[in-house]
């Protein structure tokens, strides 16, 4: 069955069974503790924890996931970056004995045979889980038979996503030598490392579709099923090379690719710091790779337009920026290849590889840390880490002493003018994001004495009735004439608090947070106003684009 049917059957059958079908959430994860969304169940987390669902009790989606963690592993038979996760999720309305009848039932409908599953076996800390044990025994599987056994920690206990959250004993299941499907009992919620029980436990459940495709299509691995096909039929064409004598290369060139396609779409742009630095990792390891294929120069566009053209119906938001895409994907393919075969020239003539060395070429040629190391290891040589890091912090320190003057927040000096310029800021954030999304983040800003300007991840432009909403929301905030307090607390507790923060924002351990009313919380280093109504008149004079997937607004106070 070809992965648009399966994705479509799971959906189905599941609604047929009482969920809802949720749409994927984005990759920039409305969670700040972590990067990128690594799984169906972050969008749903704070129903876990008795929050009200607007779903319902039950759900399903189909989620697009990021896994930095497997960046170095893909290349083999089944890691990837990015995938698509099917998952099924319950936030009280049935528990262990439904979900794991659910997904046999589901893998019977399309006549997978399961080889055996896993339960949790338990520890000093939680109970071994033998109400799953006997579900499964019900259903035909046991210890005698060898296709049920009893795992560690390790490997059947899953969470939580970020610093905390609900977790718990999960069962697992097999076909095909590989897991297929993951069932996690959301039975505790850890914080500090102590985990409690959740007064109404959950499900939460993830089913990679490329793990589902390659068992259901009876292919090998997952970059022989549907999914991956017309990439790599792509690049033998291309490059001349069969798939089958490089495989390595045309499978890092094909999750990569894809994996970027993604990214961008979502309004993550090529950066040195957090997703940035993740897309431009896999961005610039792709085009390296491409170089041992001998593939054209400009490669990654014809491979980004396959990718968008495979997955433009089901994300209709690859087609809905695919400018953004390949502006973005063409200007990196273009900085990185200036410097890329200096770059390697200069590694070839090395004997041994400092840290001082390695960030020489990240610093001289753009060399990602990881790239160098992936080089070396080529090679057969090592790379001192703490070394390199020593001479990155150096670097930064430097950088840091010559920017002492300049005012974190894009102050051109700490006036009067400036100051209300800049407590505006945090009321345009709030205001945007009311109107346009959670996915809205900051991305710069600089103010003067007669303006601000302020940068912000969207795709669109926003339209003129969507500008005045986000001007009125302004205005009345500064007409309700709210407090601007301040409170000095630790990092992650304003995170947990739901503080806005600059992405990449290198913060100390302590930080200030400031409120206005209930409308704008943000990590900031000042100054501010202390009542809104001190700002005057606020009034949007400009709206345009600043770079792909990110806007700008140009704005006074009269």
């Amino acid at each position: 069955m070809d992965s648009e049917k399966l994705r479509k059957k799971f959906l189905d059958f599941f609604e047929k069974n009482g969920h809802k079908i949720v749409p994927s959430s984005s990759l920039l994860p409305k969670d700040l503790s972590v990067l990128l969304t690594t799984a169906g169940m972050q969008q749903f987390k704070p129903y876990y924890t008795g929050k009200e669902s607007p779903y319902g009790k039950n759900v399903a989606s189909c989620q697009k996931c990021f896994r930095t963690s497997d960046i170095d592993e893909v290349g083999d038979e089944r890691h990837l970056t990015f995938f698509e996760m099917l998952g099924n999720f319950s936030f009280g309305g049935y528990f262990k004995k439904e979900a794991i009848e659910l997904a046999k039932k589901f893998l019977d409908s399309l006549k997978i045979k399961i080889d055996y599953v896993t339960v949790f076996e338990g520890d000093k800390d939680t109970p071994k889980d033998q109400e799953s044990a006997e579900i499964w025994q019900e259903l035909g599987f046991s210890e005698e038979k060898g296709n049920l056994k009893f795992c560690n920690k390790e490997e059947n206990f899953w969470g939580p996503t970020g610093q905390e959250g609900p977790c718990g004993p999960t069962t697992e299941i097999y076909s095909d030598g590989i897991e297929i499907w993951n069932i996690v009992f959301n039975q505790y919620y850890c914080k500090d490392g102590k985990m409690e029980k959740l007064a109404s436990p959950g499900i939460d459940t993830g089913m990679g579709l490329e793990r589902l495709a390659k068992v259901s299509q009876k292919k090998e691995t997952i970059f022989e099923t549907d999914l991956f096909e017309p990439v790599i039929k792509y690049l033998e064409k291309i490059s001349g090379k069969k798939y089958r004598d490089n495989q390595r290369f045309f499978r890092i060139i094909a999750d990569h690719i894809r994996s970027s396609v993604f990214l961008i779409a979502d309004g993550i742009l090529p950066s040195n710091i957090e997703q940035g630095y993740i897309l431009r990792r896999v961005l610039r390891r792709t085009i390296r790779y491409g170089k041992n294929l001998n593939l054209p120069r400009n490669f990654l566009i014809d491979l980004a337009q396959l990718v968008i053209q495979e997955y433009g119906l089901i994300y209709p938001e690859l087609k809905r920026n695919q400018a953004d895409i390949i502006t973005a994907i063409q200007k990196e393919e273009e900085k990185f290849e200036l410097t890329l075969e200096r770059g390697l020239k200069e590694f070839e003539k090395l004997k041994e590889i400092t840290g001082e060395k390695a960030f020489d070429l990240y610093q001289s040629y753009g060399f990602p840390f990881e790239l160098t190391e992936e080089l070396a290891k080529e090679k057969g040589i090592l790379v001192d880490k703490e070394s390199f890091k020593k001479s990155f912090e150096k670097h930064q320190e430097i950088s840091r002493a010559g920017a002492e003057q300049k005012f974190k927040g894009g102050l051109a000096d700490h006036s009067e003018k400036t100051t209300k310029y800049h407590t505006a800021t945090h009321l345009l954030l709030a205001a945007l994001r009311q109107v346009l999304g959670n996915d809205v983040f900051q991305k710069g800003s600089n103010i003067t004495v007669e303006r601000l300007r302020f940068d912000f991840s969207h795709k669109e432009k926003l339209t003129p009735e969507q500008l005045k909403k986000v001007e009125e929301l302004v205005n009345q905030k500064i007409g309700e004439d709210l407090e601007v307090k301040f409170e000095e607390i630790p990092l992650d507790e304003a995170r947990k608090q739901g503080a806005m923060g600059v992405f990449g924002e290198k913060y100390g351990e302590v930080v200030k947070v400031y409120t206005i009313g209930s409308f704008s919380k943000e990590i900031c280093g000042g100054p501010h106003v202390n009542h809104t109504s001190e700002l005057g008149h606020f009034k949007i004079t400009k709206e345009e684009s600043s770079s792909a997937g990110v806007r700008r607004i140009r704005a006074i106070l009269e």
